[in-house]
């Protein structure tokens, strides 16, 4: 399944352009990347993945909140969220995601 690309191009309203600022194919979906560390991205398999402290991703798990799983793996410090289609609701996980990378040291090149 590719990635929705209408929930691509709502992501990319809400991040202002900036160097640090890259946009990538990632697992089958488009992935926003901040200083190299992903932050967010249009899953392929459907919904928003976020990138969030490993602490907190339990406390935020819900009905429309699932943990990311990769290979049969869970991956930690990873969301997939479902219902994005309200657009404070996408706001509010897209800067949740941003801010954490940007947490992050840069990636080197």
């Amino acid at each position: 399944m590719a990635y929705d690309e209408e929930l691509a191009e709502r992501i990319r309203e809400l991040i202002a352009p900036g160097p640090e600022l890259t946009e990538r194919k990632m697992f089958g979906g488009l992935a926003f990347l901040i200083g190299g560390n992903m932050a967010v991205a249009a899953s392929g398999q459907g919904g928003l993945l976020v990138r969030v402290d490993p602490d907190e991703g339990e406390r935020l798990l819900g009905a429309a909140v699932q943990p990311m799983v990769m290979g049969g793996r869970e991956m930690v410090g990873w969301l997939r969220v479902t219902d994005v289609d309200d657009d404070a609701v996408l706001r509010e996980w897209v800067e949740r995601g941003l801010a954490y990378a940007r947490t992050l040291p840069p990636k080197k090149t």
